[in-house]
């Protein structure tokens, strides 16, 4: 089975913080399969370590592309899409 790839435009107002990198490391971990993210033309990192995660420096508007395989892999997408793409820093 081939890798299927999303690319999401990211909405929290700060970027890939501490809160919204938790919350979306953990969605990536609960996935069952290995998910990678990567900014750019950039390197993929594991989406479900926050350290990596956190590293790559994502910012409001930055586009990021995940990408996973295997049973599920469009849900699993569906579901991180969505984190990324709503705003966590709303008051």
């Amino acid at each position: 089975m081939s890798a299927i790839s999303r690319t999401v435009r990211i909405g929290s107002s700060h970027g890939l913080h501490a809160r919204p990198a938790k919350l979306f490391t953990q969605a990536a971990k609960a996935a069952g399969s290995p998910v990678t993210i990567s900014k750019g033309s950039g390197q993929p990192v594991n989406a479900a370590s926050i350290l990596s995660v956190i590293a790559l420096g994502v910012e409001y508007g930055d586009y990021v592309t995940l990408s996973t395989e295997g049973a599920g892999a469009e849900a699993t997408l569906d579901t991180l899409s969505e984190l990324l793409t709503t705003d966590h820093d709303e008051a």
